[in-house]
């Protein structure tokens, strides 16, 4: 069983990774501006030679750990980040100081792109605050923010500080805040400078007049030897040094959130230089078109990997629960406590670990998620064997592992593939989340969806997901009635 489970790691690693040493990689984070980006640079390297871009890739800790640990090439960033929140550093450095800083870590920073967009707070237009330091007067001031601007060194806490806030933040997806804004659920929101939505929702944009924000200069963040390993790659993405102004940064925006145009066409039209509107699809269109076949497969290859490495790992728990009582409770809080670990903080921790981005950990935490259903399925329907039919089969010169495998297991399979079948349907859902750390499947909809506030996209996304979950179970419950049936004339 071992060296199966490990076949199909491999061999997962083998379609995650093929042909990663001639392909560079470029990243990016789970918003508009670093989608657009990171397809301009994907697009400009691909005239040279392959490149792909890994998109998506949640916030700055998951996408950071990809770029460390090989898994990405290269992804567009912004100096007061990489000042502030990368490198921790308590005051704005010079870009020498940061240069020097990541070094060691293996990186470099290049390219200013030629547009600083930086964070911002902002309230609809009819309110009465002007200034940041206007809100320590406004107590009843609702304000929803980003969950990573919740959480960074230049985000709300030193934001707080500076200008003495008592509000109590709601956490808001990015793509979402503008119109929780514009429906008057919060009354301040977080923003960047280049968003094309600021317009449109006719937002008043807060006066930094402590001056707490830092520049938030794009750049690119790469790593050292990418020059060396992608010289022609390197040499047509330097020419985009300053060549992205902030009034073509926000039109682009504005074409993917507005007009609803795919992230690589409008990277496509700015590199081109044509600004000729694309159709917007409708939701079919999205739904099946756009690599549905690709996104189908992946989403579907993952979720029979995972229930497969969740049998391997926990039908032998769940025999071991049964069997040895002193061990069933520890077994089953083991497989508990896996459950519990949100999904995004164990994906952020297994790419440092595995080394790398896409299907191998996706993999490891789908299979963690799997494992409860089927240890404790497998252990209750071990334990629901009448004890007598295990005597008669002792009696009857069984040996102990013979009872087992050929009494108890199929008078228990069952309630085992009842486990299983929990362990796919939900595995089907939770798959959603491998979009986040560039695994594909139906997820990449939906995180597109969300930067954009597109509800077309997610439902292209979730609908798909929905009925490959119904699918699963109607499968499984007919393995179910084919399995009684059997019994039944036996």
């Amino acid at each position: 069983m071992l060296r199966f489970a490990m076949l199909v790691l491999a061999c997962a690693g083998i379609l995650s990774s093929a042909h990663a040493d001639e392909t560079l990689r470029v990243g990016s984070k789970r918003f508009t501006e670093s989608y657009i980006l990171g397809e301009i640079l994907t697009q400009t390297a691909a005239r040279t030679g392959p490149a792909e871009h890994k998109q998506g890739l949640g916030n700055t800790a998951i996408v950071l750990g990809a770029l460390r640990s090989g898994a990405i090439d290269v992804y567009p960033e912004y100096l007061g980040t990489i000042d502030l929140e990368i490198l921790k550093n308590a005051q704005p450095t010079s870009l020498d100081a940061m240069r020097a800083a990541l070094r060691p870590l293996g990186l470099g920073v290049a390219v200013p792109l030629g547009f600083s967009n930086g964070y911002a707070l902002a309230v609809r237009g009819d309110a009465s605050v002007r200034r940041l330091s206007d809100l320590a007067a406004h107590p009843e001031i609702k304000i929803g923010l980003s969950h990573e601007f919740l959480g960074r060194a230049d985000g709300w806490p030193g934001l707080a500080r500076r200008y003495g806030l008592a509000q109590q933040p709601r956490g808001l997806d990015h793509g979402i805040a503008y119109e929780a804004l514009a429906q008057r659920q919060v009354d301040a929101i977080d923003i960047y400078s280049t968003d094309a939505k600021i317009r449109q929702y006719g937002l008043r944009v807060l006066d930094d007049d402590k001056q707490y924000f830092p520049r938030y200069d794009a750049v690119l963040l790469y790593r050292l030897d990418v020059p060396q390993r992608f010289p022609q790659a390197w040499r047509a993405i330097e020419k985009l040094e300053g060549a992205i102004k902030a009034d073509d940064m926000i039109a682009m925006n504005a074409a993917a959130e507005l007009d609803g145009q795919p992230f690589p066409a409008v990277a496509r039209a700015w590199l081109s230089h044509d600004t000729q509107a694309t159709t917007r699809d409708g939701l079919f269109a999205k739904t099946f078109g756009n690599g549905f076949t690709n996104l189908a497969r992946q989403h579907l290859l993952l979720v029979v990997l995972a229930v497969l490495l969740g049998c391997l790992a926990g039908i032998p728990l769940g025999i071991v629960a049964a069997l040895v009582p002193r061990l069933r409770q520890a077994v089953l809080a083991v497989a508990g406590v896996l459950q519990t670990v949100p999904s995004l903080a164990l994906l952020a921790i297994l790419i440092p670990l595995l080394g790398r981005i896409g299907t191998v950990p996706a993999l490891v935490a789908l299979s963690a998620y799997a494992l409860l259903p089927i240890v404790r399925n497998t252990c209750t329907g071990l334990l629901q064997v009448p004890s007598g039919l295990r005597t008669a089969a002792l009696a009857l010169g069984l040996t102990r592992r013979q009872s087992l495998v050929e009494v108890e297991l199929p008078l228990a399979m069952p309630t085992i593939l009842a486990g299983v079948k929990t362990a796919a349907v939900m595995s089907v859902g939770t798959a959603t989340i491998a979009a986040f750390i560039g695994a594909g499947g139906f997820g990449e909809r939906i995180t597109t969806g969300l930067a954009l506030n597109d509800n077309d996209m997610l439902l292209a996304g979730a609908i798909p997901a929905a009925l490959l979950a119904l699918l699963t179970q109607a499968g499984f419950e007919v393995c179910e009635r084919l399995l009684a049936r059997r019994r039944y004339s036996d």
